[in-house]
């Protein structure tokens, strides 16, 4: 219970509406890269199907040549990946995060919700 009200917390900071990922709903994470590379990275676009929107990576760009660069992960194991990231869940669709030692930078971006052609 005490995690839900950090998440809405970090919602009412961004002044946005809480999207709290249902349990049991699948985030794609980057497990190639450790716990302790550094900045980590996360988005968040619509949910489809099992996903809820969450894409979570470790460290700098996110490789083109790669298709299995993300692998899904049910919500409740993201502690034993980037547990840092917990309290930004509730940010919905179109916002992303980027933390590390000492930062944080919270921004939303539009074509993250945007049709994809």
């Amino acid at each position: 219970m005490r995690l839900r009200r950090v998440q809405r917390k970090v919602c009412r900071r961004f002044g946005v509406v809480p999207a709290i990922p249902a349990a049991g709903t699948m985030i794609g994470i980057a497990p190639s890269r450790g716990r302790d590379l550094l900045p980590l990275n996360a988005v968040r676009y619509p949910p489809e199907g099992q996903s809820n929107g969450w894409y979570v990576w470790r460290g700098g760009e996110i490789p083109n040549d790669q298709d299995d660069f993300f692998v899904p992960s049910h919500v409740e194991h993201l502690g034993d990946h980037a547990p840092e990231l917990i309290p930004y869940l509730a940010l919905p669709p179109g916002w992303g995060v980027v933390l590390a030692k000492g930062h944080e930078d919270v921004w939303f971006d539009e074509n993250l919700v945007s049709p994809r052609s």
